[in-house]
């Protein structure tokens, strides 16, 4: 099959294509198992390959993809087609930034294969910690394990030749409760990413029922809690919550191809403008932010993406200065041009693909605030003289251009004069990105931080559904609205 991808390659190459590579999956699986109340409400798996072709003919993308690979060539000249016909309609010729050819190979660390656990087991987990949920105050109760498991070929006119084979685990369980005034309130788990390894044995029995017992104990406390009061506090956000604003107000914000304007139909734009890069204060000195897809044990950990360019570790947010995007080929060639100037030097290899049916687009990779000097949770809170502590996603609500927020959460635990005095119940709070981050006045050290998995991050037209991660320490903000 390589064989033959690489001679369908150098056809196209002789019939004027400038690029081309080729995506095969041999296989991906994945499986999803959920228990609601006690009950096996769903035990799905899937399984598919196919084979998906980019172009570049005259500055223009043409793309193609089957599921059936009995005829290549056709397959091949229909991307070389779609190039051709895009070609005459292209209005800003696509240009790839330098790389040099990979010879590679990448396995995601596992010990135990989860697709090799019998369903029964894994069915038996599940159930065990539903038990163990089914506790007083409880009215709802939901365990899920989602498994996927893919071998990736990548080819390309350039000479790269990459194998992948990648294993991911998402485990979670959420308990949900009423309050007096028949509203639901819900606490739940997902694992932190604290090992070398994606596999089965990353499902601790112990570790879920540690925390079954905490979040059924926190979900009581806030059925019984009062309202989280209109005010303006410091907000020091746990990484439970810390991950999902880094993820949208410093990740999409930061992706290439929404500066340029390419996601403004769909999924909104970006506030940053290429003159920003270099100039812009994004947070106080406190802040630096990194896209890293060379951690071991992360879904935004991949060894080489979608354009075959390696894994990188790039600085985004240099204490506080915007100094970096998240970036793949295509972008930072068009970013250079637009701008009359190099910003990006090269590709800073985040160009991913959900599946070999669609193209790669502009992805995070794990994005990542580096932990701070300023101590544990503990030391935050004493040091904190009117604040609020937040954690748990409930909901959020983002600008268009990622230019202010309003997020929800599961609890909150007011903070008077240095110390902890009672939990709140449907807290917010809410601010505007920059000035927001520049009053970040607390970064939590190594011991507060936590590198959390994202499953279901929706980008592009058509949509596609990215995992990836967040390493994240406490982080403490001043003069936050919160309770509106």
């Amino acid at each position: 099959m390589r064989k033959q991808l690489q001679e369908q390659i150098e056809r196209l190459k002789t019939a004027g294509a400038s690029y081309v590579d080729a995506r095969w999956y041999p296989v991906e699986e994945t499986e999803h198992l959920m228990i609601w109340n006690g009950n096996l409400k769903n035990a799905a798996a899937s399984r598919e390959s196919g084979v998906g072709i980019r172009v570049l003919y005259q500055g223009a993308w043409g793309f193609s993809a089957s599921s059936d690979a009995g005829n290549l060539s056709a397959l091949f000249d229909k991307a070389l087609d779609n190039a051709r016909v895009a070609a005459q309609r292209c209005t800003f010729p696509v240009h790839l930034a330098d790389k040099a050819p990979v010879q590679g190979t990448f396995s995601s660390p596992n010990r135990i294969d989860p697709f090799s656990i019998p369903l029964a087991d894994k069915v038996g987990f599940m159930k065990a910690l539903d038990d163990r949920l089914n506790q007083p105050g409880v009215s709802q109760r939901v365990c899920e394990l989602s498994f996927t498991r893919k071998q990736i070929v990548y080819l390309d006119s350039e000479g790269s030749e990459i194998e992948k084979r990648i294993i991911e685990v998402f485990p979670s369980m959420q308990v949900m409760g009423l309050d007096s005034h028949g509203e639901t309130h819900a606490r739940t788990f997902h694992p932190t990413l604290d090992s070398t390894t994606r596999g089965w044995e990353t499902i601790d029995p112990a570790l879920f029922n540690e925390q079954a017992e905490r979040i059924v104990q926190e979900m009581n406390a806030v059925r019984v809690a009062e309202t989280c009061p209109t005010d303006v506090r410091s907000v020091i956000l746990l990484p439970g919550i810390m991950y999902l604003q880094t993820h949208e107000t410093i990740g999409h914000a930061l992706e290439l191809d929404r500066i340029l304007g390419y996601e403004l139909a769909y999924a909104g734009g970006s506030f940053v403008r290429l003159e920003d890069f270099g100039t812009l204060q994004y947070g106080s000195p406190k802040l630096t932010a990194r896209a890293d897809a060379t951690l071991p044990n992360s879904p935004g950990s991949f060894g080489y993406d979608d354009d075959g360019v390696p894994a990188q570790d790039n600085l985004l947010i240099d204490q506080g200065l915007l100094v970096g995007a998240i970036t793949g080929r295509q972008m930072v060639a068009e970013a250079n041009a637009r701008a009359g100037k190099t910003i990006f030097k090269g590709s800073g290899g985040a160009n991913r693909a959900t599946a070999f049916y669609r193209a790669p687009i502009e992805r995070m990779t794990n994005i990542n605030i580096d932990p701070g000097t300023d101590g544990s949770l503990d030391e935050i809170v004493r040091n904190t003289e009117k604040g609020i502590i937040l954690d748990g996603d409930k909901s959020w609500s983002i600008g268009s251009n990622r230019e202010q927020f309003h997020f929800a959460v599961d609890i909150g635990w007011l903070v008077e004069d240095g110390a902890i005095t009672r939990v709140v119940k449907n807290a917010t709070y809410r601010g505007e990105t920059i000035p927001f981050y520049n009053a970040l006045s607390a970064v939590g050290d190594r011991s507060t931080w936590e590198l959390l998995s994202v499953n279901n991050c929706g980008k592009g037209q058509p949509n596609q559904i990215m995992q990836l991660g967040h390493g994240v320490p406490v982080c403490r903000f001043d003069q936050v609205t919160i309770g509106e």
